[in-house]
C-alpha cells in the first residue's frame, strides 16, 4: 500500500503570499495612489518574492502532484522575473507596445487558468475572475494609453492582492488550526 502522506508542506500559502504581496505594491503604482517614479520599490518584490518564491512554491506544487497550482505558481513566478527585466528596460525607455503585447500575453494565459480554476474552489476561481479583468484593464490602458484603463487595472489589482492574501492566510491559518477558521468556499462534487 503506498503511503500519499506529503513529503513537502503546502506551498499554495506561500505562491499566494508571494503573489499579493508583488502585486498589491505594483497596484499602488498603477492605481495612481503612489507615484510612477516609485515603480522601483516593486523591483526587488518582483526578482524575490514575487518571482524565485512563487517559482519555488510551484516546484513543490509539482512534488505534491498539484497540476495546477505548479502551473500556476511557476508561471506567475516567471511571469514577476520577466517583469522584473521588462520594468528595468522600460525605465531605461523600452516602447510601451511591448509592455502591452507582455500583458495581452498574460491575458490570454490567466483567462486559461480561470477556466480551470473552476475545478478548485470558489476563492481561487474568484482570484482568477479579478485576475482576468486586472490584465485585461491594463492591456487595454497600455495597448490605447488610457491612464484611466491602468488606473483601473490598479485598483482592481489591489483587490486581487487582498484576496490572495485571504487565501494565504486561509491556507496558513486552517493548516495550523486543523480546521477550517477561514473558508474557501469549496465547490460540491
Amino acid at each position: 500500500m503506498a503511503d500519499n502522506t506529503p513529503t513537502v508542506a503546502d506551498p499554495g500559502p506561500l505562491g499566494l503570499a508571494g503573489f499579493a504581496t508583488t502585486t498589491f505594491v505594483l497596484s499602488l503604482v498603477n492605481s495612481g495612489l503612489i507615484p510612477a517614479g516609485d515603480v522601483v520599490v516593486v523591483l526587488p518584490l518582483a526578482l524575490v518574492y514575487g518571482g524565485i518564491a512563487q517559482l519555488l512554491a510551484g516546484m513543490w506544487e509539482f512534488k505534491r502532484n498539484n497540476t495546477f497550482g505548479a502551473v500556476t505558481f511557476t508561471s506567475y513566478g516567471a511571469f514577476w522575473l520577466s517583469f522584473y527585466f521588462l520594468a528595468k528596460d522600460f525605465l531605461k525607455g523600452a516602447p510601451s507596445d511591448a509592455v502591452a503585447i507582455f500583458l495581452l500575453a498574460w491575458t490570454i494565459f490567466s483567462l486559461g487558468l480561470l477556466v480551470a480554476s473552476f475545478g478548485t474552489n470558489g476563492l481561487i476561481a474568484a482570484i482568477f475572475v479579478v485576475l482576468a479583468f486586472t490584465f485585461g484593464a491594463l492591456t487595454f490602458g497600455a495597448f490605447t494609453g488610457s491612464a484611466g484603463f491602468t488606473k483601473i487595472g490598479g485598483y482592481l489589482g489591489i483587490l486581487l492582492a487582498i484576496m490572495a492574501w485571504y487565501g494565504f492566510l486561509a491556507g496558513v491559518a486552517n493548516n495550523t488550526f486543523g480546521r477550517t477558521v477561514f473558508p474557501t468556499f469549496p465547490f460540491k462534487k
